[in-house]
């Protein structure tokens, strides 16, 4: 402790002066990196330990699946089933895509692609068809995925790409028993 005190007192009496940076570069005031000038043995930063000096920013931190709670009186409602018959009754803001419901409440749906719809590892199955004929129809990409998917059925969709809206509002998935990740290590000669 005693060590970090006298540093403190030794920052605390050393003279600071700024680089000159290019012009091309446009920083802030405050972020612009600064070598200590000091006579103390403590302290002693040259040209060439100042590259060891980082500029820092931050930047806002995203959530993951970005799911937001849905506002009082906006509710929609979500039913998961998983392999075992287990039921999560989930309530969702509109705009939530079904991977990133799963996903922010730990249920087994794995996402390999990120929700680009370029894998079947979302892959769910919608158990009411009043619900499926309320989603908008599947385009080509979604088909092409839903081919390489394990136990397919008429209701079956991809997760990522079913958006809760108010007509989907009770819809209840069930999710498959099984999923299949190919991927180009699954494909090389042994």
């Amino acid at each position: 402790m005693a060590a970090s005190r006298s540093f403190v007192r030794s920052l605390q009496k050393a003279q600071f002066s700024s680089f000159q940076l290019p012009s091309q570069i446009a920083r802030p005031t405050r972020s612009i990196p600064t070598r200590i000038v000091s006579n103390s043995p403590i302290i002693r930063h040259t040209r060439a330990s100042a590259s060891l000096l980082r500029y820092f920013s931050t930047s806002p931190r995203h959530q993951h699946g970005h799911i937001h709670p849905p506002k009082p009186g906006e509710e929609l409602y979500v039913t998961f089933v998983e392999k075992d018959g287990k039921e999560h009754k989930i309530a969702v803001s509109k705009g939530d895509n079904l991977l990133d419901i799963a996903q922010a409440h730990d249920l087994e749906m794995e996402g390999a692609c990120g929700g680009s719809c370029a894998c079947s590892t979302c892959h769910v199955i919608v158990l009411d068809d009043e619900y499926y004929e309320k989603m908008p129809e599947p385009e080509d990409d979604e088909n092409d995925m839903l081919d390489l998917a394990f136990g397919l059925t008429e209701t079956s969709r991809l997760g990522c790409q079913v958006v809760m809206t108010k007509e989907l509002d009770g819809l209840r998935v069930k999710l498959p028993s099984m999923t299949r990740n190919l991927q180009a290590s699954d494909f090389n000669s042994k």
